[in-house]
């Protein structure tokens, strides 16, 4: 009597792949890197130039690389092992806390140098943004993705837990020990991509002309839902965004200093966090489209009620909700994405993904920067929070595709 072999389903646990758990790890200790760096870096401009508009400056400063390089960071992650480009980000996210590190040591004066490694730990980011997230897919199959999207976004947010709370401390003591440990953490980060192990890419040859390095932006323009789920994100925290005005509640409106900020900070990580432990036992089946779009308005309505706060007791918890709700789209945007879009232009769609990303967070705080320089810093977050409850309205009558899907596990028709 003969028996069949049969070969075992693969696990639905991202964690179950040995690839993966060192990208999580090294996820997680770049994002706590770079969450103590900015926390040190927005309370230590806010403390020499006491102006919220210098603070819209830092947003802008990230942002402008990730904008300007948008077409050459998705073919590169489309082209070259996105491992490799990862480690080589983290090098330089390395050297940039420390360039952060001596100035704050010299106890420098001149913002300028600040803003400038800025500029290069954005041209970083903009590298290492497609390349991370086309390379997570590589390192499960299609059955885990939606739960290593929810498991990734979780190391993001225990990060930006932890790491303003930390970096709020650290700058307390001394700038110096908060950059010195952003340093380490980007040295960790980038030991753990380097034992990944090779993971399958599929690449093909394509010349670099107009058609290639554009065709991240016409697969876009061409998913209606695709563009409608990044677009309401990017319009939505453009609007929404609030954290660049945090060192101003902190030291002027709150009054709770360096180590406060680093609870502001946090505030919405463990929103976020709770959401994403939720998500990973009971994924978004059914009613995403709605379900989106009520989180994104809810979003909006959360950051009104902290724009009017003046204490620790109102405005931590509002901001814990608003990243609860930002979880939400989150994770229903980004594995949409991850899903829809063929590997070989993965990098390229993910590329112009971190744009509006970047767009909706650092654009946002620019844009927050230079709303509170004219109206002041309490009316700047709560016509912002205002928008975004009218982007949400308006967005689900432009989509109207996006608005009736139904899951994200299989295409939405």
């Amino acid at each position: 009597m003969s028996t069949l072999s049969q070969t075992p389903e693969p696990s639905a646990k991202a964690f179950s792949y040995t690839g993966f758990r060192f990208f999580w790890f090294a996820i997680m200790a770049s994002s706590f890197a770079v969450q103590i760096m900015s926390v040190s870096v927005s309370w230590q401009i806010y403390d020499l130039t006491r102006n919220p508009l210098f603070l819209g400056y830092v947003g802008l400063a990230q942002f402008l690389p990730a904008l300007l390089l948008v077409l050459v960071t998705g073919l590169a992650a489309d082209r070259f092992p996105r491992r490799g480009i990862m480690a080589i980000c983290l090098v330089v996210e390395m050297g940039c806390a420390g360039a952060l590190f001596v100035f704050a040591t010299a106890h420098g004066h001149d913002i300028w140098m600040i803003y400038l490694v800025l500029v290069v730990l954005g041209t970083a980011r903009a590298f290492m943004g497609p390349a991370s997230s086309s390379l997570a897919p590589n390192l499960v199959p299609p059955v885990a993705l939606s739960n290593a999207v929810a498991v990734n976004s979780s190391a993001w947010q225990l990060s930006s837990i932890a790491g303003p709370v930390a970096g709020g401390l650290l700058y307390g003591f001394s700038g110096s020990l908060a950059y010195g440990t952003a340093v380490a953490l980007a040295a960790v980060a980038a030991i753990l991509v380097i034992m990944i192990p090779k993971p399958p890419q599929r690449t093909e040859y394509q010349a670099a002309d107009a058609d290639t390095l554009l065709a991240g932006f016409r697969y876009i323009w061409k998913e209606k839902i695709v563009l409608g789920a990044i677009s309401l994100d990017l319009f939505a925290v453009l609007m929404g965004g609030a954290v660049a005005l945090l060192p101003v509640y902190a030291r002027d409106i709150l009054e709770v200093g360096p180590w406060g900020l680093g609870l502001l900070r946090a505030a919405p990580g463990i929103g976020a966090i709770m959401v994403a432990i939720i998500l990973t036992r009971f994924p978004i089946r059914d009613h995403a489209g709605i379900i989106l779009f009520g989180f994104v308005g809810a979003f909006g309505f959360f950051t009104v009620i902290f724009g009017f706060s003046t204490t620790v007791w109102i405005a931590i918890p509002a901001l814990m909700v608003m990243g609860a709700c930002d979880m939400v789209s989150v994770v229903l945007r980004e594995t949409l994405l991850q899903l829809w879009t063929p590997d070989e232009v993965r990098g390229r769609v993910s590329a112009v993904n971190s744009v509006f990303v970047g767009a909706s967070n650092e654009l946002g705080e620019f844009r927050a920067g230079v709303a509170a320089f004219w109206v002041g810093t309490v009316w700047a977050v709560a016509l912002g929070g205002m928008g975004t409850m009218v982007v949400a309205g308006v967005w689900s009558r432009m989509f109207p595709g996006l608005r009736k899907a139904r899951g994200i596990d299989k295409r939405m028709v």
